[in-house]
């Protein structure tokens, strides 16, 4: 029975409601001695205990996306088949374009908001590069099947999960496919192919989107497997100009990380709440050494190039979440590096769905800009904005408080 499948949730509801009749019934007809009749009653209390927090893990993991399945709760799931050094471009030597094409089969995707915009589809991928094997979701945009847009070719924006948290979360979730349907319709938004890839690839520790040899090559997987796949699947348009990373939590740290340390395979990056350094995130396993932690860390990267890299960074988050790690980067980013940072407010919904949810719209008008060179109008706020200025969460400039303080 699937973790986060409609049979489990119900079978959920229906094992409460029997706990809770269970006591009404046979509280006063247990007979036996003393010691039965009490372990008989501590054994339905227990029972309620547990199938009430059964219930409320299930209604919140489906509404975050935090397990994907059994596996995941659990951690025995593994998806690294094995982790050579593959140097510092993450190739080991292979020449990625010399390789065959990966020809895939898609499915569609089942789960909350999976059958919706038009539907999600998956495929399993095998990396040929990274050995990581693993599920990638794909979303097509409007006009990626209208006959006027045949010869098109659409850029692309991975999509990442936070730790934990399941691959599916930015459509279950967030609705990003969802809330940028009208948009992509109306001209507002970019008709961007949508690529979610499974970040958590190893029982219990989170990746840090990091080559560690002999662990995992989660940076090939993710820039290198993942998007040769769906340039040889979809009418994608070629990297960097027209690849993107968004990211949420860990998934944020990720995506900056990803594109300042690759800025020849993506152009730009989404973080929302996310960290600079990897201790940000204790279970990741780029923060298990200083050294590992300073190549993993963007603030490092970014500050190590001699020429600024052309990348523009969209970094939001509230003060003390998000918004210190994204001034720091601001404070070194020179030309033609972009960093737009935005201070969210306390009252928006801290480190949650609640909080990211909102932004959709905005973030993906600005990757439009950044990715066309057009400026659409104004960047539209989120409905939680009216609690601060909203000058200064348009541009970023809010108060620049503790600002040197790195995550």
């Amino acid at each position: 029975m699937s973790l986060t499948g409609t049979p489990f949730l119900l079978l959920s509801i229906v094992l409460v409601a029997v706990a809770l009749i269970l006591p009404l019934f046979l509280w006063g007809r247990v007979r036996g001695p003393v010691v039965v009749r009490n372990v008989a009653r501590v054994a339905m209390l227990l029972f309620a205990q547990v199938t009430a927090i059964t219930l409320v893990f299930v209604l919140v993991n489906n509404a975050n996306n935090l397990y994907d399945n059994w596996s995941d709760l659990l951690g025995t799931g593994n998806h690294v088949q094995q982790a050579a050094d593959l140097g510092k471009d993450g190739t080991g030597g292979i020449q990625v374009k010399a390789l065959p094409k990966v020809h895939q089969t898609f499915t569609q995707a089942d789960g909350p908001g999976m059958h919706s915009a038009g539907g999600v589809q998956v495929t399993q991928l095998k990396g040929r590069v990274s050995s990581v094997e693993a599920e990638v979701y794909v979303w097509l945009p409007p006009q990626y099947n209208d006959p006027a847009y045949k010869d098109k070719k659409f850029p692309v924006v991975e999509l990442l999960s936070g730790y934990p948290g399941s691959a599916k979360a930015w459509f279950g979730s967030l609705k990003v496919h969802e809330q940028l349907l009208p948009l992509m319709k109306s001209g507002k938004v970019e008709p961007f192919i949508l690529v979610s890839p499974r970040t958590n690839l190893i029982a219990k520790v989170d990746t840090g989107c990091a080559n560690i040899p002999g662990a995992v090559n989660a940076d090939t997987w993710l820039s290198i497997d993942v998007p040769k796949m769906v340039t040889d699947n979809f009418r994608a348009q070629p990297a960097p100009d027209g690849w993107a990373t968004a990211g949420y939590s860990a998934g944020a740290h990720c995506a900056a990380k990803l594109a300042v340390a690759h800025p020849d395979r993506y152009r730009a990056a989404i973080s929302l709440s996310g960290y600079n350094d990897p201790i940000g995130e204790r279970s990741s396993l780029a923060a298990q050494s200083v050294q590992l932690r300073r190549e993993n860390n963007p603030y490092f990267i970014l500050k190590g190039y001699r020429t600024p890299p052309r990348v523009s960074l969209y970094l939001s988050g509230e003060s003390g979440d998000g918004y210190q790690a994204a001034a720091a980067l601001q404070q070194i980013a020179k030309p033609p590096t972009v960093v737009h940072t935005v201070l969210i407010p306390r009252s928006a919904g801290g480190h949650s769905m609640a909080l990211w949810r909102p932004q959709i719209p905005t973030v993906f008008t600005w990757l439009s800009q950044q990715l066309t060179g057009q400026t659409k109008g104004a960047l539209p706020q989120p409905h939680w904005s009216a609690g601060s200025k909203r000058a200064a969460l348009a541009s970023g400039s809010a108060s620049q408080g503790g600002a040197g303080r790195k995550r």
